[in-house]
């Protein structure tokens, strides 16, 4: 199973653009409600997942360069990374099998 890790500015890099598999992001602040929706979808997610998609959590309040870096204009944003490159995003609370939908994800 796979777990959702928490990252920061320093560690965005080697965990999310340089990853070898997908990696969704899941850009939230804790005093978002719709991010603590998410949340659990998210962790849904990635015991679905496995290890064929990596899933991190980005806290917009503590990594804010980040979030600017990619456009994040509203919580919560969910991202799709492959090979270092945005390939799908969705804005807004969304239930796991939405975001499988929306993000192309591989069930």
């Amino acid at each position: 199973m796979s777990e959702v890790k928490n990252v920061s500015t320093e560690e965005f890099a080697s965990e999310v653009l340089d990853a070898t598999t997908p990696v969704v992001v899941d850009f939230w602040a804790p005093w978002c409600g719709p991010c603590r929706i998410v949340g659990p979808e998210i962790e849904k997610l990635a015991s679905r997942m496995g290890e064929s998609v990596k899933f991190v959590k980005v806290n917009v309040d503590e990594s804010r360069d980040v979030a600017v870096q990619y456009g994040v204009m509203s919580i919560p944003t969910i991202a799709k990374f492959e090979r270092g490159s945005v390939v799908a995003q969705v804005v807004g609370a969304r239930g796991a099998d939405a975001l499988v939908s929306e993000l192309g994800l591989e069930a």
